[in-house]
């Protein structure tokens, strides 16, 4: 059993708040993540989503496909449309040997609007998860039957925020339907990242790790704001810099036998955080504190 280092591209060119590092090369996020000491990416908005030519890239910098991100719109939309929405992704993930796609549902989501507080995100009813479920768990199947397992991804934002939320979308899902635990986006919503974790250790197939500066999430509550002022406040970092308990977490994890890829994933504004100084911080931290916890990194 062993995890393996990943690091998400968000904080070099951030696809959300394109005026966060929209200038920022491909080329400058791969070099600096190899460089920090990672094994392994996800993807974004700047890389080619043609596994002929994203193979050879990820290949020159010594880095493997960990994941990538996929706005979902089952919600509001068909099982059959959503497999032909994701189609070339899942041929490119396949074909890179991705272990599992990113899947948050974002119908209605507010996590992209500067404008509107996180506290306006939609809210789907505890009795719309049985429906909204079934449908999940049959997505979840044919994804994995073309061999890239879905992770879904709780998020500030949508209808899957809280605890409660996730307890009710991991009761109403069959065992396909993996969960990606973010610590980040769990102490945002005011959770128990390892309560959480526990309850859910057989459904984890992926691990987002960041950092939360209290004081700026203390400012957001209170303040209303959205999710995007917060990011831009400087609400995440990288883990070792905030309130998250990520020794405890790793424990935790060696505790539940998690073996896949764990990922620093800080979206910060560049200029004020450059992203290989907090990329290598996340990275050493982890490295560190798995290396305690007795968690075998694989590279």
């Amino acid at each position: 059993m062993a995890v393996r280092l990943g690091v998400a591209p968000i904080a070099w060119s951030n696809d959300d708040l394109p005026e966060l590092g929209g200038d920022t090369p491909l080329e400058t996020c791969l070099r600096e993540s190899r460089a920090a000491g990672f094994s392994g990416t996800e993807t974004g908005n700047k890389f080619p989503m043609d596994p002929a030519r994203l193979g050879p890239i990820l290949q020159a910098h010594g880095l493997r496909l960990v994941s990538g991100w996929f706005s979902g719109q089952l919600l509001e939309g068909s099982v059959e449309a959503e497999k032909a929405r994701m189609e070339q992704q899942l041929t490119t993930f396949k074909a890179l040997g991705a272990p599992v796609m990113v899947y948050a549902e974002t119908t209605g989501s507010v996590q992209t609007r500067r404008q509107t507080p996180v506290s306006q995100r939609p809210h789907l009813p505890a009795a719309d998860f049985k429906d909204y479920g079934a449908r999940l768990t049959a997505l979840a199947e044919y994804m994995a039957e073309r061999g890239v397992p879905m992770t879904y991804h709780h998020h500030m934002g949508t209808i899957v925020e809280t605890d409660a939320e996730i307890d009710l979308l991991m009761a109403n899902t069959g065992r396909a339907v993996g969960l990606l635990i973010d610590t980040g986006h769990v102490t945002y919503a005011g959770g128990d990242v390892l309560a959480l974790a526990r309850r859910h250790a057989g459904r984890i197939n992926h691990v987002h790790c960041k950092d939360v500066r209290a004081p700026v999430l203390a400012q957001a509550h209170a303040g209303d704001w959205s999710f995007l002022d917060a990011v831009l406040a400087g609400v995440f970092t990288a883990p070792g810099d905030g309130c998250v308990d990520f020794a405890a977490f790793a424990a935790l994890l060696a505790d539940i036998g998690y073996s896949g890829w764990t990922v620093v994933e800080v979206e910060q504004d560049p200029v004020k955080a450059p992203p290989f100084t907090y990329a290598k911080m996340g990275h050493d931290h982890l490295t560190r504190l798995f290396t305690d916890a007795r968690l075998a990194i694989a590279r």
